[in-house]
């Protein structure tokens, strides 16, 4: 079964790359020169004044039902159908281009509503990138479209082609049926019909008697017409396939598009396929940060380096949450024994673990920010927020380091060089035998034929731990760390339990083993990148000054992960039921 493809270590390198340009985590935080006045008893710190935070129009009065409709349609397009249209489009459905447009139909109303609304109001966020980020990521959706409905009608030209091929052949094996083909002006054709099963006659063989054509054309095999009776339907009813007009554009599509196109549409569909929910991603948190009006001027940096970073742990949690389905499962990342070379291409026998790409995507992290953790304060005095954040990054390149370094497998030869040399130097006279029965294989003992890497997971712990106890402006502020500081330092512990699962019992078979921490873990990432996300400066001002507490954030947040796991999880199934029909469509054909 193909993975899915929303959720790839390059996914990470990305929004890795895209946070070194960025200011580090919470740098701003130590310039407010603002503490919490524990003495006073209060549970959150004062809201601010309404003139401390400009207009938005999370508070404008001004025609509201059209705001909450262009939000309730886009999350519906955006959250809803486009992750089942994508994996329908990843299993190659014949139902791909109805969910498509079923996309498209809620998406256009979305973006009607929002247009509406913005000519309704007055501008209050001037010069936002939300309303680009729209148009460049829906213009995206319609190429992606596009090239699935080539990329059909490509596929659906090859296929009735090769029907036509296959019963022509049966036929021209039937001496009764060879005799008949002199009376046929024309070439065997297959028709489409679900009505019909037959094949298309010339003017004389249209003009023989039913009678005539009983007696000496006989019977065809049962598989002809089970499969026109049973399977033609199938095939055919794709968005494209029903009537006339689908029939004709699958005949006639190569007359007007080269091969060539038709290879580029391939590729692009393929790359959008892996691009779209990431970029529906990106264009509804900016929606988000419009709406509510925060990140404005110099905030911009604060804003970013929390959502580029909480939005690399949401994904990151996504990307888990997958391992444990089976997605990855040819690479041996779905907790399973990687597949033999026989039965994968070399290039896939020959990607890492996820291990390494975890360590890897974490020393990156270290190594491209340790250079940003001062941009907001440019020019100024370091304060002692910015060693905090500057050592965060050390750690995360030292960690990052260690764990590809424990990945390695020259490494890992190096450090049984001890074992191996005794080995060769035992003789019968050497007081340890049990050297003697050693093999090349039983160097690395089963349990550890599996990656058993912590590294990740104990550097996430630590940071955990360190922004759990980190100083912030508020009490709201100091509440939101410590939340997504604990979920993150739960998901160190559920993975920890995996690896002692795995350790115990090793898989044996290419099946996913599914370990039940793993959930624990994504539940514990994708919450926590969410909060990570709502926690910056802004964004706490923002939640203080609607009158709201971290508590409500956090229970928000809880419930919309767990929907969010659900529907990853039936969108994966949708995915695998795709997969399985199309498989027995196409057995059903060369039977």
């Amino acid at each position: 079964m193909r993975s899915t493809s929303i959720i790839t270590g390059r996914t990470f390198v990305l929004l890795i790359l895209a946070a070194s340009f960025v200011v580090g985590h919470d740098s701003n935080h130590g310039h407010m020169n603002q503490e919490v006045d524990m003495s006073k008893g209060n549970s959150t710190s004062a809201s601010p004044s309404p003139h401390d935070f400009p207009p938005n129009y999370f508070r404008h009065p001004g025609y509201p039902g059209w705001m909450y409709a262009h939000i309730a349609l886009m999350m519906l397009s955006w959250v809803a159908v486009l992750p089942a249209a994508t994996m329908l489009s990843i299993a190659r459905s014949r139902y791909s281009l109805a969910a498509q447009m079923v996309f498209h139909a809620f998406n256009g109303a979305g973006m009607v509503t929002g247009f509406v609304y913005s000519r309704a109001t007055p501008d209050l966020y001037t010069g936002d990138a939300h309303g680009l980020i729209g148009y460049v990521v829906n213009s995206l959706t319609v190429i992606w479209t596009l090239a699935t409905t080539l990329a059909t009608l490509k596929t659906s030209k090859s296929t009735q082609t090769g029907f036509a091929g296959s019963h022509a052949a049966l036929r021209h094996d039937i001496p009764q049926y060879a005799q008949l083909q002199q009376y046929e002006d024309s070439p065997v054709e297959y028709h489409s019909s679900r009505d019909s099963g037959n094949f298309s006659s010339g003017s004389r063989g249209s003009s023989l008697s039913e009678s005539r054509k009983e007696e000496e054309t006989p019977a065809l095999p049962p598989s002809d017409e089970s499969y026109t009776d049973e399977h033609n339907g199938d095939i055919k009813k794709t968005f494209l396939g029903n009537g006339l007009v689908g029939h004709f554009l699958a005949r006639n599509t190569a007359r007007f598009v080269g091969q060539r196109i038709f290879a580029v549409a391939r590729v692009g569909q393929v790359m959008l396929d892996k691009l779209l929910l990431l970029l529906g991603f990106a264009a509804v948190t900016s929606g988000f940060v419009v709406y509510g009006g925060i990140f404005r001027s110099r905030e911009i940096f604060s804003g970013m380096a929390h959502f580029v970073k909480g939005a690399i742990f949401f994904w990151y949690g996504i990307l888990t949450l997958g391992r444990w389905m089976g997605a990855f499962s040819k690479y041996g990342w779905a907790w399973n024994i990687r597949s033999t070379v026989s039965h994968t291409s070399r290039w896939q026998s020959r990607v890492p673990s996820a291990e390494f790409t975890e360590s890897f995507v974490i020393w990156l992290y270290g190594a491209t920010n340790v250079w940003a953790e001062h941009l907001n304060a440019w020019g100024k005095a370091w304060s002692a927020q910015d060693f905090e954040h500057v050592s965060i990054t050390i750690l995360f390149f030292g960690g990052g380091l260690l764990g590809m370094i424990i990945e390695s497998g020259w490494i890992g030869r190096m450090l049984n060089t001890g074992v191996e040399v005794r080995k060769s130097e035992n003789t019968s006279e050497v007081q340890e035998p049990g050297l003697a029965l050693l093999d090349e294989s039983d160097v690395t003992p089963p349990a550890r034929k599996m990656s058993v890497n912590p590294m990740p997971a104990l550097v996430i712990m630590l940071l955990g731990m360190m922004m759990s106890s980190h100083h912030q402006s508020s009490m709201v502020a100091t509440m939101l760390h410590a939340q997504w500081g604990m979920l993150f330092s739960g998901f160190a512990l559920a993975r920890g339990l995996t690896y002692i699962l795995m350790y115990l019992k090793p898989p044996t078979t290419a099946y996913p083993s599914r370990p039940p921490t793993e959930l624990v873990a994504s539940f514990c990432l994708m919450s926590g990148g969410v909060l990570f996300m709502n926690s910056s400066h802004d964004g706490v001002r923002s939640i203080e000054f609607n009158g709201l507490d971290a508590m409500t954030i956090f229970t928000l947040t809880m419930g919309m992960t767990g929907v969010l796991m659900a529907w990853e999880v039936v969108c994966y199934a949708l995915m695998g039921w795709a997969v399985r029909r199309e498989a027995g469509v196409r057995e059903a054909i060369e039977s």
